[in-house]
Formats: structure tokens, sequence, C-alpha cells
């Protein structure tokens, strides 16, 4: 790639470290923290994930219908800045309903930042014949995470929960200023269109809504771990007050997971690589409710980590080359049904939890939905079988 494509595909990984690895998932380790210094139950954790899950629903519908062509980069931008205002006010105030509220804006600029960047890289890197390079950009999540997961018991030592916060706003304000300079919107629309004429979209785009129910059913499974792994770790006596190097470990196994998922697809095809992906993450979520020990929160963590983001980069990647010309709507709607899920989720995780005393009936009930989304996507084996897919999405 020439230098400027390169910093323009950092850019975009920055964008993700801040609004998904910092804004969004930090969440995760920095709620025991707060659990332990206000007591605050896991059905209330449940309803924060749940308000911030609401928010990015919301903004991923919005995504999909208000006409931002045009306007992508000043958007991003935009959700960026309100993404590290909302991180940064969570250390302010001990106060659940602003919390709430806080978690919902945060979640609503996330959603505009994960499909607007995605929809400005996926777009630039089809243009230069780069598509199989969208598992580094993805790779920014995990890199998030992993560097929270450094960042955070450091920033608690010294500051406790709140400095957690205005801590990784900080950090965050910085990567900012790369995105701003790096990350432009100069993609050749026509250009693109041309290359959506000459490559012939294998599955037909009435295949995405299979992909769209499977990939919401994947957003409902996956968040009760993505939220409570921590918390889960955190009351055992494996780990001592270390609970947060489970998170490490999922940041750590998450990033080179996108590439490496991209480069199974070339070789098996999107449909048999997300299925076998779904599997393997239902296996990880599982695992806890079975095996409590410190050997398989690591295995469950590792799963997890390789899993997650590899299926949004397996999943946004197909819905690209499905609907190229149109890509902004097509991931933002998909994005959405992936929000709904995750919605009720944190929810129904806590109130089981809650009322059983530990979180294995969510895990399990978790993993069997993740199987059922599997099976959904079962029959888009045979059009890659019948247009060797592979061959056409990653032609260059």
């Amino acid at each position: 790639m020439k230098k400027q494509s390169f910093l323009f595909l950092i850019g975009g990984i920055l964008s993700l470290i801040i609004a998904m690895g910092f804004g969004r998932f930090a969440y995760t380790p920095i709620l025991p923290l707060m659990q332990k210094d206000l007591s605050f139950s896991n059905t209330i954790a449940g309803y924060l994930a749940t308000s911030n899950y609401a928010g990015y629903l919301i903004g991923a519908i919005l995504t999909g219908t208000i006409p931002l062509k045009k306007y992508r980069g000043i958007a991003l931008r935009i959700s960026l800045f309100i993404n590290i205002l909302t991180t940064a006010l969570m250390g302010f105030t001990s106060s659940i309903l602003l919390w709430i509220f806080l978690r919902f804006l945060s979640g609503f600029s996330s959603a505009f930042v994960l499909v607007l960047a995605s929809g400005i890289v996926l777009d630039k890197l089809a243009t230069i014949n780069k598509t199989n390079w969208s598992g580094l950009f993805y790779s920014g999540v995990g890199l998030g995470i992993f560097s929270s997961s450094l960042i955070i018991p450091n920033l608690n030592h010294l500051f406790l929960w709140k400095g957690t916060w205005i801590g990784l706003a900080i950090v965050s304000v910085v990567l900012f200023i790369l995105v701003w300079i790096w990350l432009d919107d100069s993609t050749d629309i026509v250009e693109l269109k041309n290359k959506a004429q000459i490559h012939k979209q294998v599955p037909p785009s009435n295949w995405l809504r299979w992909l769209m129910i499977a990939y919401g059913l994947e957003g409902l499974g996956y968040i009760v771990t993505g939220t409570f792994i921590v918390s889960i770790a955190d009351k055992t006596p494996s780990f001592e007050n270390n609970a947060t190097l489970v998170w490490m470990i999922v940041g750590l196994a998450a990033i080179p997971s996108c590439f490496i998922w991209s480069l199974l697809a070339k070789k098996w095809g999107y449909v048999k690589s997300l299925i076998f992906a779904m599997i393997l993450q239902s296996i990880g979520i599982a695992m806890p409710a079975f095996w409590m020990s410190q050997t398989s929160f690591i295995t469950s963590a590792l799963l997890f980590g390789a899993t997650f983001i590899g299926i949004t980069t397996l999943a946004t990647t197909l819905a690209q080359q499905i609907e190229p010309s149109n890509s902004g709507r097509t991931i933002g709607n998909l994005t959405a049904i992936y929000a709904i899920g995750q919605l009720i989720g944190p929810t129904l995780a806590g109130a089981v939890s809650s009322f059983t005393h530990n979180f294995n009936a969510a895990l399990v009930g978790a993993a069997i939905v993740i199987l059922v989304g599997a099976s959904l996507l079962l029959n888009g084996l045979k059009f890659e079988r019948k247009t060797k897919v592979k061959n056409i999405i990653f032609k260059h």
C-alpha cells in the first residue's frame, strides 16, 4: 500500500480504538471496579449496558437512513468528539440516571463511528483492490480492548474508577487528532460503482436477510460474555482481583483475529468462515458454565476474542460485497439488527443471573442462540460451492 493509503488505514483503526475499544467496551473491565465501590447489582449493570446498546441501535438505524454519503468525514469527526466527551463525563458523576444517559450517548455515537468508518475504509480498500485488508481495519477494536486492559488497572490504582474513565478520554483526544489528519473520505464513488458492475455479487442480495438474522442472533448471544466476562471472572478465587487479565486476553486474541479470518475467508469463503467462527464462539461462551477454573476462563477469553470482531469483519465485508454501491446503508442496517440483539442480551442476562445467583444459565442460553444463528447461514454454502465466491471477492 502507498504511504497515504497506509495512514488512511491507521486513521480508521484509531477511530475504532477510540469509539469501540475505549468508549464502548471499556465498560466491561471498569464495571467490577464501579460495583465494588458503589455496590450496585447485576441488574443495574445490565440496565447500563442495555442503555449503551439502545443508543447503538438508534445510531445504527439513523446511519442507515440519513443520506450522509457526501458528509461521512464530517459526521465521523462529530461522532468521535461526542464519544470522547461521554467517556470523560462518566468519571465526573456517580448518578446512575446520568450514567444511563451517558452510556446511551456513547452507544449512539459509537454506532455512527463504526458504520461511517467502515463505509469510508471498506470503500477505499475496494477501489485500491485491498478488500482483504479489512481485517487490519477491524483489528482496531482488539487493539482498543488490549490497550484499555493495560491502562485501566494503573489508572484505577492511582485515581480509582473515576480516573479510569477520564484517563481513557485523555488518551482518546490524542488519537482523535491523528484520525482528523489521516482519515478523510476521498473515495472515488464512480470508480467504486464501476467495480461493482464488473464483479458479480455472490451470494445474491436476497440472501442478505439470512445474514442479517444470523448477525442479530450473534449480537444477542455474544454480548452476554462481552458485558459480564470480567465480572464473572472477578467472582472466582482463581483471579484474586486480577480479572482484568481476562479482558486483556480477549483483546490480545482479537488483534490478529480479523486478519486471520479474512485470510480464511479468502481460502474457504465468507459463509463457511462465519459458521465456523460462530461455532467456536459458542463453545467459548458456554465453557465457564460447565468448567469454572482459571484455565476455562483463559480458554473462553481466547475463543471469544478470536471470534467476536472476526465475525463482524466477515459479516460487514460480505454485506459490502453484496451491496457495494450502497455500503453505508447496508452496513447500517446490518449493525442495527446486531444492536437489537445487544439491546436484549444484557438486561436478560442480568435479570437471569440475579434470579439464579450465577451466570451459568445466561451463558448456556447465549451459546445456543449463536448456534441457531450459525445454522441459518448453512443455506449460503451452496452459493459458494456453485460460484467459488472466494475467487470473485478477492480477485485483484
